[in-house]
């Protein structure tokens, strides 16, 4: 088993992450505006001016230079410093947002898996009645409804029309920490941002689950006189959540992706807030350093779900 993790993170996943990293530092170096430019706070400058800046912040040397410069900072575990007037380093600036953004993507994770498998099963197993038409109309709706207009819609509804949640942001200044305003600030945002996941892992959950339950294993079971509760839950269900754990390697990126667009939305304190403002003001080293870390990500998620199929599954070695 840790042979296969050495192999995958030592072949597949260094050159990946160096193939990515160096495409995305040469699309956001050769993109129009500099860094310089686009400072918060800084007034129209001269040529002069702006060319010392770039020479300060080391923008000015070739593509290929800089890009070996900042590899050569994260082999040492320093992602560099920020581009703003603060230069404060990036891994910190990250260590602060990482948090948030983690508690926002796995609460999504929570939900889409936590609803999607559970109505997924019983779709399937109610083939064909109203219920299960109904879970395929809203699945579609899920699947088919951006998660920006979802989250605008939640925000007409429950935070400005009734009024019971709240708008946005995490905590308001003086406002006690507590069990159920974490609740309360999470609820839109993570709703927003696994109604994708809910509505997926239910399809996909009611397709590998029927698929499952037509093999001859499960009509022996059947003959046996096992009550069809026992042979979907124990028997059936175990097989059919591989498609699944597949599932959860791919819909990962969409998650973290995805967290970008909604916390911008709902003015969510985390990294997906902290890239789009890194965009507008150009800051190389922040956009870097979140991506790097988006991709990690990603990376370890494909290799947990691989890893999973062991678990699910006993004939499933990895040597």
């Amino acid at each position: 088993m840790w042979r296969y993790v050495f192999r995958r993170i030592l072949l597949q996943g260094v050159p990946v992450l160096l193939g990515f990293t160096f495409l995305l530092y040469l699309i956001i170096t050769i993109a129009p505006g500099s860094p310089v430019t686009h400072l918060r706070g800084v007034p129209d400058l001269d040529t002069a001016v702006i060319a010392q800046r770039e020479a300060q912040l080391g923008v000015d040397q070739p593509f290929l230079v800089q890009y070996g410069q900042w590899l050569l900072r994260v082999m040492r575990g320093d992602l560099g410093l920020s581009f703003d007037s603060a230069r404060r380093p990036v891994l910190e600036l990250i260590k602060e947002r990482m948090p948030a953004t983690i508690i926002l993507s796995l609460s999504s994770i929570i939900l889409g898996w936590g609803i999607g498998i559970p109505v997924g099963i019983l779709s399937a197993h109610y083939q064909y009645s109203a219920f299960d038409y109904l879970i395929t109309f809203f699945a579609f709706i899920g699947i088919s409804i951006p998660s920006f207009f979802f989250g605008l819609i939640l925000l007409y509804i429950f935070a400005l029309n009734l009024n019971v949640l709240p708008a946005g942001g995490f905590f308001m200044a003086g406002e006690p920490h507590t069990f159920l305003g974490y609740i309360r600030y999470l609820l839109l945002p993570a709703l927003t941002l696994g109604l994708g996941s809910i509505a997926s892992v239910a399809r996909y959950m009611r397709s590998s689950l029927l698929e499952v339950l037509n093999e001859d294993y499960l009509r022996t079971a059947r003959s046996k006189g096992l009550q069809e509760s026992i042979v979907v839950y124990k028997h059936a269900l175990r097989n059919a959540l591989l498609p699944i754990l597949t599932l959860m390697g791919f819909m990962l990126p969409t998650i973290f992706s995805g967290a970008v667009i909604v916390e911008n939305i709902f003015t969510w304190p985390g990294l997906g807030s902290l890239a789009i403002q890194a965009l507008n003001e150009r800051n190389y080293p922040v956009i870097m350093g979140i991506n790097l870390m988006f991709a990690v990500l990603i990376f370890l998620g494909s290799i947990i779900a691989d890893i999973s199929y062991a678990f699910a599954d006993p004939r499933i070695r990895y040597e």
